[in-house]
């Protein structure tokens, strides 16, 4: 990411699709067609792993550090791939425009995924690339079929509610079990070869158009997760495996009271003891699927907020030191270019910022941040950015710019922000004014939400931390990137030098 060049910000959820949620399929690839037709470099994504409606469907709360979202999977590419037949997906529901129902959704891909399986099973099609995926992927794969069954076949209920027998993994009892939940393991593994088969046919369409993948990893992993489950030595539990501590942040930028994200801590001794070969299993899978990733909360590998159990804010909490720096040595011998971008946002202290320098990482900065305090000092302004960093109109978490002056501004930033600018405008002008200042900055790359691209308002926010339900659900409709959109972007994209 050392040369100039853009991209845009834009879930796979929020693509269009006849099917209720954006997929692997088709709009995926005319997605990838709009970018190269507009001369951008990146496309971003949030995580791939599955999610939940106990957890609002969040990306950030998934059952699996390593599985995949099978909600991504597209009928169309099912059907082309003969897992399927047409008049399996000629009856759709009416799924709302511009917004997912998670439920609909979930309710009719099941139907889908429950033909494609038997039709699998009985046809035996492409059964060698399938056993070749069990085989490569067997060390997460098998313990995560058998969680996300047994998580069903126990009404959602926590692991740590489980019979002791399932919670701590007695081999005998999980062998039983698995003769009882062998269709739905075997379900799970098949669903999660058809998300694999059709991301690399993306990707693969990626490669060729010449947009790069930045895919993300959040810090924590979720506590009902098959990864605590296998693994509860890697992380701060009490005999009986439920969290001593939690994580979260103190009051910031987006609350008062701190974030509380309630996710397990690591045992970071733990990680040491063992060459930290989790974590390198972590960043090595997740950079089969991308070309580069952000970490998440990146500040937690140096040190990171702990809240006691049971808490019920994110206030009375205590920075404790994590061995980032160990971690981060490994990794840079494992890969010759580091491929990852520190998520640097909130309160970063210079031993955070002095760790990214000394790896050389590409660190976050976010335009809408610059009026927050007075711009001539601002770390986001863009004449106080350096050329190693990533800059942002705003990301998943943010308003958009014109939400943000429509509802969220104050009168102090609506007034710096027109005083940076040298002149007032309206909430409909300011998106493309912050997206051409952008461009024209020294930060070597800058990547804009699609919502901004769009000059969209505050309802199309696809997120806001503290909340806990409505995220999420954001997505395009169709024909909504117009070739004006295009024309636009692309004649600044090359104005700018990012081409």
């Amino acid at each position: 990411m050392r040369r100039r060049g853009s991209g845009i910000l834009l879930h796979i959820t929020s693509l269009f699709s006849e099917y209720g949620i954006g997929d692997l399929g088709p709009s995926a690839c005319q997605f990838v067609d709009f970018l190269s037709d507009a001369k951008q470099s990146y496309w971003q994504i949030l995580p791939v792993n599955p999610t939940s409606p106990e957890y609002d469907n969040s990306p950030y709360h998934s059952l699996s550090t390593f599985a995949f979202n099978t909600n991504l999977i597209s009928p169309e590419c099912m059907v082309k791939d003969g897992f399927l037949h047409e008049p399996d997906v000629s009856v759709v529901p009416e799924f709302p425009h511009g917004t997912v129902d998670f439920d609909a959704v979930i309710r009719f891909k099941e139907k889908l995924f429950s033909l494609a399986y038997e039709r699998f099973k009985r046809d035996q099609i492409d059964r060698a690339g399938y056993d070749e995926f069990c085989r490569n992927n067997s060390w997460w794969l098998e313990d995560f079929a058998f969680f996300t069954s047994f998580h069903r076949h126990s009404k959602g209920s926590l692991w740590s509610t489980w019979p002791d027998a399932i919670k701590y993994r007695d081999p005998a009892a999980l062998d039983a079990m698995r003769q009882t939940l062998k269709k739905n393991i075997e379900t799970e593994k098949f669903l999660q070869y058809i998300f694999s088969r059709q991301w690399q046919a993306l990707r693969i369409y990626c490669i060729k158009k010449g947009i790069r993948l930045i895919g993300d990893i959040p810090i924590y992993v979720n506590y009902d997760s098959a990864e605590v489950w296998t693994h509860p030595e890697l992380f701060r539990l009490d005999d009986n495996l439920h969290p001593l501590v939690m994580a979260g942040v103190p009051p910031d930028y987006f609350s008062r009271t701190g974030q509380l994200w309630k996710n397990p801590l690591y045992c970071w001794e733990e990680h040491e003891r063992s060459g930290f070969s989790w974590w390198i299993h972590r960043i090595e899978h997740t950079l089969s699927l991308v070309d580069y990733t952000r970490i998440d909360h990146f500040r937690g590998l140096v040190a990171y907020w702990e809240v006691p159990a049971g808490a019920k804010n994110a206030i009375n909490g205590k920075w404790v030191p994590a061995p980032g720096e160990k971690l981060l040595s490994l990794l840079k011998n494992r890969f010759v270019d580091l491929p990852l971008i520190a998520e640097d946002l909130g309160i970063i202290t210079p031993d955070v910022s002095n760790l990214i320098d000394r790896f050389d990482l590409p660190g976050m900065r976010v335009l809408l941040f610059a009026f927050t305090d007075e711009s001539s000092g601002s770390p986001h302004a863009p004449h106080n950015l350096k050329k190693n960093c990533i800059l942002y109109t705003g990301t998943h978490d943010n308003a958009t710019i014109r939400g943000w002056l429509e509802s969220e501004a104050t009168t102090v930033e609506k007034h710096r922000l027109f005083r940076y600018i040298g002149q007032e405008i309206s909430a409909d002008q300011l998106p493309a004014v912050l997206i051409r200042l952008a461009m024209m900055s020294v930060a070597d790359t800058v990547i804009f939400p699609m919502q901004d691209i769009l000059g969209l308002g505050a309802e199309s926010r696809m997120n806001r931390p503290g909340t806990d339900a409505g995220n999420w659900r954001w997505r395009l409709e169709k024909d909504q990137i117009s070739p004006r959109v295009t024309e636009n972007i692309g004649n600044m994209t090359e104005v700018y030098g990012r081409t």
